[in-house]
């Protein structure tokens, strides 16, 4: 048996109940075989084996008190996976989905998309099961403050930079600082994404968005071709559909299909961008709204067929994980997609992202296509620790870099490799080997 078979084995044994971390988890290992099957070194130090398990795991209640003064209680995490590189970063994430599994897969992917960003950041991600939707303002702060009231404890600038993902925006992140500053008696920068007005860095909101179309914009200009002209299917409408639709309309591309919880709107002609801003981001609506106003766009529920059903050039899933399946990726390149992007976490299945590999299809897994909001992060650390804040222009310039030099990087590697033109081996493996460097330079800690 191979070394990463045993490692799989073994991780399936004890990690049974856990399925979308087994998913992450094995996706990497398998990319990783031609790497550590023939280097003795890393069995020797049983680098895969502390790899796959994290440096700390806590979990813990989170009481607050709802507006009908009744005791409401949810589960609270932070997966500190790995502090190779630096310290732990990745976001925390608030939805009734949330669970062990979910914020391990996401803490394991966080070790390697934050290594490729070149920044000098471990993988770590928390999150709750509390759901920010329906709730008030005053729910929503005191949920943070209890959350942070125990997070606290754990996290700090040099040690844990937690961040925001799903349900956590600048309202949740400023519930939460407020509450850390008041306990340490110290502002620090010891979370992202904050108020520009209290150690923000501009551009953040859009780094996500606009880092996924960089590295494709990147990959067109290499086979002398670019986004002009080219039909785009997104999903999701939060801020990395939002922004990733921004820029690929500001490179010449069409944007013509967006995505909520409810369904999905085809709007042949390109998607009105300011619409969907003030029906998503002021209004806090639904795509209905969006479809109401726009007689000409067809929106459709879900369950009504599916966003990936519509022929594009290119399709970004920017929603959530495992949101296209095998079956969604035989349509699209049936329709004939050239080019898939992973905005979101693991938003394609296993087979799904194996089928687009096997037919040739060039698919950017998230842990490369999206390593712009977690890189931006960084920046927003650096910007805290100089006590400076940079121009949107500059943080924008460093962004467009670090997603060009990812390219290239797992470009190099997928090649070194014998895998040219596949991106999760090449993404896998870059970001493996600083990691595993870092861990064998540092001992058996």
């Amino acid at each position: 048996m191979s070394y990463v078979d045993k490692i799989i084995a073994d991780i399936e044994k004890k990690n049974a109940d856990q399925p979308e971390f087994l998913q992450a988890a094995k996706e990497v290992l398998e990319s990783l075989r031609v790497v550590v099957d023939n280097n003795s070194k890393y069995e020797d130090a049983a680098l895969l084996e502390r790899l796959v398990e994290p440096e700390r795991i806590v979990q813990f209640r989170v009481p607050w008190v709802d507006d009908s003064g009744k005791v409401q209680v949810n589960r609270g995490y932070r997966v500190e996976f790995n502090s190779a590189i630096g310290p732990y970063k990745g976001g925390l994430r608030f939805h009734p989905s949330v669970n062990l599994s979910i914020i391990k897969f996401l803490g394991f992917e966080q070790i390697f998309k934050n290594s490729l960003t070149g920044l000098p950041i471990g993988g770590g991600k928390g999150g709750s099961d509390f759901d920010p939707k329906g709730k008030s303002d005053l729910e929503v702060m005191r949920f943070c403050q209890s959350f942070m009231t125990e997070l606290y404890r754990h996290i700090g600038p040099d040690t844990d930079v937690p961040a925001g993902d799903i349900g956590v925006g600048g309202r949740e992140i400023g519930f939460m600082f407020g509450q850390y500053k008041r306990i340490v008696n110290a502002f620090q920068g010891v979370l992202t994404g904050k108020g520009l007005d209290w150690g923000g860095s501009l551009a953040r909101t859009e780094a996500t968005g606009y880092g996924l179309v960089y590295m494709v914009e990147e990959y067109l200009k290499s086979i002398s071709d670019s986004f002009e002209g080219k039909t785009v299917s997104v999903s999701g409408s939060g801020n990395v559909a939002i922004f990733a639709t921004q820029k690929v309309q500001q490179l010449g591309g069409k944007v013509v299909t967006m995505t909520d919880s409810n369904g999905y709107i085809h709007h042949a002609v390109g998607i009105d961008l300011d619409a969907i801003k003030e029906i998503k981001l002021v209004q806090r609506g639904r795509l209905k709204d969006y479809a109401a106003k726009h007689t000409d766009a067809v929106y459709k529920e879900v369950g009504d067929g599916s966003v990936w059903d519509i022929p594009v050039d290119i399709a970004l899933p920017c929603a959530t994980q495992n949101e296209l399946d095998l079956n969604n990726a035989k349509t699209l390149v049936a329709n004939g997609v050239k080019i898939v992007g992973e905005g979101a976490n693991m938003p394609t299945t296993q087979d799904g992202a194996d089928y687009f590999i096997e037919n040739k299809i060039t698919f950017f897994p998230g842990k490369a296509a999206n390593a712009g909001g977690v890189g931006t992060s960084a920046l927003e650390m650096s910007q805290n620790s100089e006590r400076l804040s940079w121009s949107f222009e500059e943080v924008d310039k460093q962004l467009n870099r670090i997603m060009v030099n990812i390219f290239h990087n797992i470009n190099d590697a997928a090649k070194e490799y014998g895998q040219a033109g596949n991106f999760v081996a090449g993404a896998n493996i870059a970001g493996f080997k600083k990691v595993a460097q870092a861990m064998l330079d540092q001992g058996i800690i």
